[in-house]
């Protein structure tokens, strides 16, 4: 495990500051039969192997004119298929490292028929710098990131101002970035670096509504039942 992950690590702000960004905490997990099928068989056409060279986002998906939606650490993929399955006039980029979570939702885009869905099995922050053309994006979902303890190793979280400003690059004028968390420690410094960025501008007067387009999880279903939160900020790239 992740010595970040266990909350064993201890490091002083300038030494979290020099450390590089990225949008994983490394973790095992078990491959079921069917994700790995998916894997095996499926990995090869919705895959897209990561390559330190700018994508061709309509070689890619085989059309163009198409709005492109960059999905980044899609957990599971249940959100991400739903998603792709009820906007099949968008096209959706997912991004994850965890093995498990790439064989699920390949297994999903077999049994939903998916077509307008492909998937990079790599860090997130990498993909962006070198895959992702600049101003090539119609919007940014980040649904439930950084799987670290809510009150330790707050400046290495996935939304920081570094982030941010790469993610901005990559945005068209108009496009959104929708970030959700279940955090709300976390979703106030979201909300407070996101506001800090001057390209970036908040669609809400501070949170904003969910969308149609995500979907609750069964998580989420649950956590509403317990009285729990989530908080879903969308702010759009001027």
């Amino acid at each position: 495990m992740d010595q970040e992950a266990s909350g064993q690590e201890t490091l002083s702000k300038e030494e979290l500051a020099k450390r590089p960004i990225r949008s994983f905490v490394l973790r095992q997990g078990r491959l079921t039969h069917g994700q790995q099928r998916a894997l095996d068989e499926l990995m090869p056409v919705f895959g897209v192997p990561y390559t330190p060279e700018l994508l061709d986002m309509d070689a890619v998906f085989a059309r163009t004119d198409h709005p492109r939606i960059l999905e980044i650490g899609f957990g599971m993929g249940d959100s991400t298929a739903k998603i792709a399955q009820l906007q099949p006039e968008r096209d959706f980029l997912g991004v994850e490292v965890h093995t498990p979570g790439v064989g699920s939702l390949l297994k999903q885009i077999g049994e939903m028929q998916l077509r307008n869905l492909r998937i990079i099995q790599h860090d997130a922050v990498e993909v962006l710098k070198h895959m992702i053309p600049d101003a090539s994006l119609d919007g940014v979902h980040i649904f439930f990131p950084d799987p670290w303890h809510k009150k330790r190793h707050h400046k290495r979280r996935l939304i920081q101002a570094e982030f941010v400003k790469l993610l901005c690059s990559k945005l068209k004028a108009g496009a959104y970035l929708h970030v959700a968390t279940d955090w709300q420690e976390y979703a106030e410094w979201v909300l407070e670096v996101l506001q800090q960025e001057p390209l970036l501008v908040n669609t809400a007067q501070d949170y904003a509504p969910k969308p149609d387009y995500r979907p609750l999880t069964k998580f989420e279903n649950r956590g509403i039942k317990l009285g729990h939160g989530v908080w879903d900020i969308i702010f759009r790239r001027k």
